[in-house]
């Protein structure tokens, strides 16, 4: 039994009537007031692995990298490996899929469905679905394009617009799952359904309205900046962020007295960090060099992380996510967490419309349809985003786009059918719902969920 001596005294009566002195930690039996109060013995409190400090050196990552692969906490690991099994195959198959000119235009072609996916992750950690974020990147685009073309809007006033409309289409969507009761299954399919009627009555009668080419949108998705010194110190303005939040967080973890990175830790992290970002980079600048657009996702991907990381806000969404009837008797505002996390994610879906129309300069009947929400949900979900809630991230949205567009743009290179992609990525998704159920699995065997 440990001893506190600042722990105050509970006083109760003996059979004789007089006071007797009890401590905090004994506390009735079961049994009833007559049974024997058993005393704990002496014994050694089971330690959370999460908090252990791990060895320095190559042996202390071993046992690390062991320890988190029995207890299921399998991170990207899978969809790294994945990707690099993808690259080496069609790699090897045909020379270009490599070539610089191809992993730029794959950096480009993956931002729409990339951030369309960093809304569905905010979704997927409540362990809910949003079926209806292609339909509202059609909707957005369309909105935009038929104020901005036909209307003759300001660009900006068009923009906003189309944003607003998508944070609207989340609060409506967000109020009926959270407020009435609705599942949001129901709700959001509902909701495919019917901003897609939406959006075909705004297109009028032709159907299709091009952009101007010439608006912020279409800038934004196309400029690309060919001075080499922009991929170089986007790469090192990246490293440098990573190097400083880790040893700023190191720093305040070690005053907490709580369990922190080693050093060796940190500067590994770094290093390798640096090899992908200036590989990235280099790679980039052989062709034409950094598109404006990923620059746009990779902004999105880092800022909302650190609100799902850092802020008060992000821990209820885990929290949400984890436990809601825990979260709901902590005090955490249930409704408003789900009504606003919809809303992230119609917004960011909106976003990722108004990329997609750039990408092909016209918003049309087809704006959103197809395999776009299939894609946008596959993508979050390959990235490493359980379906069960609670756990991911959003370079989660980045992996899993980077996987579909790497099969996608493998396949067209090799002249495949629409069928084989379709299969194939079907097969990927399986493999990390999978992925995600044995891990979860393994986690509550050894009481970690």
């Amino acid at each position: 039994m440990i001893d506190d001596p600042n722990a105050p005294l509970q006083e109760s009566r003996q059979e004789d009537g007089s006071p007797r002195q009890r401590l905090p930690e004994e506390s009735m039996p079961i049994g009833g007031v007559n049974a024997p109060v058993p005393v704990a013995a002496e014994a050694t409190p089971a330690v959370d692995p999460r908090l252990i400090v791990r060895q320095e050196g190559v042996k202390g990552y071993l046992g690390e990298f062991r320890r988190r692969l029995s207890s299921g906490e399998l991170g990207s690991l899978p969809v790294i490996l994945a990707l690099i099994v993808i690259w080496a195959v069609f790699g090897s198959m045909n020379s270009s899929f490599l070539s610089a000119q191809n992993i730029s235009n794959l950096s480009q072609q993956i931002v729409g469905t990339g951030l369309i996916a960093i809304g569905v992750v905010f979704v997927l950690l409540l362990g809910e679905i949003d079926l209806s974020v292609g339909s509202v990147s059609g909707l957005c685009a369309a909105i935009f394009a038929v104020l901005e073309v036909t209307h003759g809007v300001n660009q900006w006033v068009a923009l906003a617009c189309a944003l607003v409309s998508g944070a609207g289409v989340g609060l409506v969507q967000g109020f009926f799952f959270a407020r009435v009761g609705v599942p949001a299954f129901v709700v959001t399919l509902a909701g495919n359904l019917g901003w897609n009627g939406l959006m075909l009555q705004i297109l009028g009668a032709s159907g299709t309205v091009n952009l101007s080419g010439r608006d912020i949108v279409s800038r934004l998705y196309s400029t690309v900046y060919g001075q080499q010194i922009a991929a170089y110190g986007l790469a090192t303005a990246g490293v440098a962020l990573f190097l400083g939040a880790s040893l700023v967080d190191c720093g305040r973890r070690r005053a907490a007295g709580v369990p922190y990175r080693p050093v060796t830790d940190i500067a590994l992290r770094t290093v390798l960090l640096a090899a992908v970002a200036y590989a990235a980079a280099y790679t980039l600048n052989q062709y034409k060099g950094l598109p404006l657009a990923l620059v746009v996702l990779l902004a999105f991907i880092v800022v909302l992380d650190f609100v799902l990381r850092r802020t008060g806000y992000g821990r209820q969404v885990f929290a949400l996510g984890g436990n809601i009837e825990g979260a709901r008797r902590a005090g955490i505002n249930v409704a408003r967490i789900r009504i606003t996390v919809f809303m992230i994610c119609s917004t960011m879906a909106a976003i990722g419309g108004l990329f997609l129309a750039a990408q092909i300069q016209s918003a049309s009947q087809t704006s959103g349809g197809g395999n776009l929400l299939m894609n946008a949900i596959a993508a979050a979900v390959i990235g490493g985003t359980s379906l069960f809630g609670g756990r991911g991230s959003t370079w989660s949205a980045l992996l899993g786009a980077l996987v579909i567009g790497s099969i996608q743009s493998g396949m067209n290179i090799e002249g495949l059918s629409n069928a084989i992609q379709f299969m194939i990525t079907g097969a990927v998704l399986l493999a990390a719902v999978v992925i995600d159920s044995l891990a979860r699995r393994t986690q509550k065997a050894a009481g970690r969920v």
